[in-house]
């Protein structure tokens, strides 16, 4: 936490600071997953390339968002399904009353492009990504963000 914060940025041109914003969905071949949304949900495809070291798309259905995220299914704990990404305004803000509040983060916040996130376990183990998008992303992923192009 910083003693001078900057304002929040609130995306979609809400107010709200929270948005449910995509699954992240493991793919063993993510051309394969993206022809079929594509056909049969009218997909587009906001953002194709690497990120965190393997090849991820980023998905428009209709105002929903869906990430894709290539690698070897593990068929153990999580199955296809990675985790749930929540868009915040104020990442350091609920961070912090989420640790003052006893929940365990392991990681913490890990710093990305001058957003961040962090990852956490929400009952029934369902994997939570709590993220705030950096503003020094590139233009298209700042719009399959919710933020408009300025």
């Amino acid at each position: 936490m910083t003693d001078n914060p900057e304002p929040l940025r609130y995306p979609y041109g809400s107010s709200k600071r929270y948005h449910l914003h995509h699954p992240h969905v493991i793919c063993a071949d993510i051309d394969v997953t993206v022809a079929f949304y594509r056909r049969w949900f009218d997909a587009e495809v906001a953002w194709d390339g690497v990120f965190a070291g393997t090849r991820n798309v980023f998905m428009k259905i209709g105002v929903g968002a869906m990430h894709l995220y290539e690698k070897r299914i593990d068929p153990a704990p999580r199955n296809a399904v990675h985790h749930l990404g929540i868009q915040v305004a104020g990442l350091r803000d609920l961070y912090a009353r989420m640790v003052h509040a006893g929940l365990p983060v392991p990681k913490g916040i890990r710093e990305s492009d001058g957003g961040g996130y962090f990852m956490l376990e929400a009952p029934d183990r369902v994997l939570l990504e709590i993220f705030e998008p950096g503003p020094h992303r590139p233009p298209e992923v700042l719009e399959y963000y919710g933020y408009a192009r300025s």
